[in-house]
């Protein structure tokens, strides 16, 4: 969907209404590159009861009206880290104009508002443009702790 003009990116706060999109782009990515696992199963299936009622977020990116984009903060008990930025993925028809970042970009501000003073992600190397945009936003490598993804291979976090 790219154009001369680049279309008007709104960010709102998850509905549930917006559970099908959530699931749909999450499950488009991890397909293309990985497989599904029994954790993505759990939070892509319930939303609500895996990151809402926790005390998280889920940031729907729009176009038109449509979503393109999601992101999570995911609560976490990781030592100093009030959340986890998660399930971020942007509809294949929408990338490189720049959803992901304003989608990571206002997840940062709402960990923030949140409370939290770091925030922490895992991910794989294979994802290079998403590892590129997570360093230009502040995000650096840190040892990391158990995982319940197999294709976790990197952790970053970053200080708010």
């Amino acid at each position: 969907m790219q154009s001369e003009v680049t279309p008007k990116i709104r960010i709102v706060p998850y509905e549930a209404h917006y559970a099908q999109a959530f699931y749909k782009i999450n499950k488009v990515w991890i397909d293309r590159y990985f497989k599904m696992e029994p954790k993505d199963y759990e939070t892509l299936e319930h939303p609500e009861e895996s990151i809402i009622k926790p005390g998280g977020t889920i940031l729907i990116a729009l176009i038109n009206e449509i979503p393109a984009g999601v992101c999570a903060l995911i609560p976490s008990d990781r030592l100093g880290c009030k959340f986890e930025l998660a399930k971020m993925g942007v509809d294949e028809a929408y990338q490189r104009i720049g959803i992901g970042r304003h989608l990571c970009t206002r997840a940062l501000e709402t960990a923030k508002k949140m409370g939290a003073r770091k925030v922490y992600l895992e991910s794989n190397t294979i994802l290079e443009p998403a590892l590129k945009l997570y360093r230009s936003l502040g995000f650096v490598e840190v040892e990391g702790c158990a995982s319940p993804y197999s294709r976790s291979n990197i952790q970053m976090e970053a200080i708010l």
